[in-house]
């Protein structure tokens, strides 16, 4: 019984950490770029982001143990992770990483990066 109390607890402990996200459409991310009020975080892994990114996105894959340092000072920045499209949740882990650090103003770009190509934007190598 004692177990099933902890497991209970864990579980919802881990739930408070783990935070929906206001999505962000294509065309408000494309203006944030464009005024450089963004930062963007691909997490579709290393060789996707070579492959082909969002203009400006980090690599989570390998910026992830080092994304103190590469996030902007004010924790109110804007600040939207992505991965691979609508059916995907790895953005997550880039987006809780965020949130744990304190930024207050972190979205999701649900379309991901199979919307972004197919509303034919155009990727950064």
């Amino acid at each position: 019984m004692k177990k099933l109390i902890a497991l209970v607890f864990a579980l919802v402990a881990t739930a408070g950490f783990a935070a929906e996200f206001p999505d962000i459409s294509i065309a408000d991310l494309k203006k944030a770029i464009a005024e450089k009020k963004v930062t963007v975080i691909d997490v579709n892994g290393a060789a996707s982001y070579k492959a082909g990114h969002v203009p400006t996105a980090i690599d989570f894959a390998t910026q992830g143990s080092n994304l103190a340092s590469v996030l902007p000072a004010d924790k109110n920045s804007l600040v939207v992770a992505y991965c691979g499209g609508p059916a995907c949740s790895a953005y997550k882990a880039a987006a809780n990483a965020a949130n744990q650090l304190g930024y207050t103003n972190v979205k999701h770009l649900s379309a991901g990066i199979s919307g972004w190509k197919a509303a034919k934007e155009t990727l950064e190598k």
